[in-house]
């Protein structure tokens, strides 16, 4: 497995993770203190920002889980892009994203910038 295939499965694990003191020690450890994370709903700078993005996104779809989409991760100098889903184990997915993760030189993340391909009808 590769640096950056590890990170990206630890940066969907922060998704998964539903207890707060363990999800912030888990960003801590990958997220680099100015990352930021940019998709079409919102825009942070640090790790406190980004964790309560992830805390909004588990109020809004309880019990739904992310997981690596199909075409995995292809990555190169650093960069890694790959698609994920959301929605019940096992289950159909009710939104699909894609993802460019830019990596530090010391192997945290650095900037997520993501991009929603499905998302529910109002």
């Amino acid at each position: 497995m590769t640096n950056l295939q590890q990170l990206a499965d630890q940066y969907l694990a922060l998704w998964n993770e539903t207890d707060p003191a363990a999800r912030r020690k888990a960003i801590e450890d990958i997220w680099a203190e100015d990352a930021t994370y940019t998709d079409p709903l919102a825009q942070t700078v640090g790790r406190a920002e980004f964790d309560a993005v992830i805390g909004a996104v588990q109020s809004q779809f309880p019990g739904l889980v992310f997981t690596l989409g199909a075409g995995g991760v292809d990555a190169h100098h650093g960069i890694a892009r790959f698609t994920w889903d959301l929605g019940p184990a096992g289950g159909e997915a009710l939104v699909v994203g894609f993802d460019v993760l830019v990596a530090t030189a010391d192997g945290r993340i650095g900037a997520v910038h993501g991009f929603l391909d499905k998302v529910p009808g109002a």
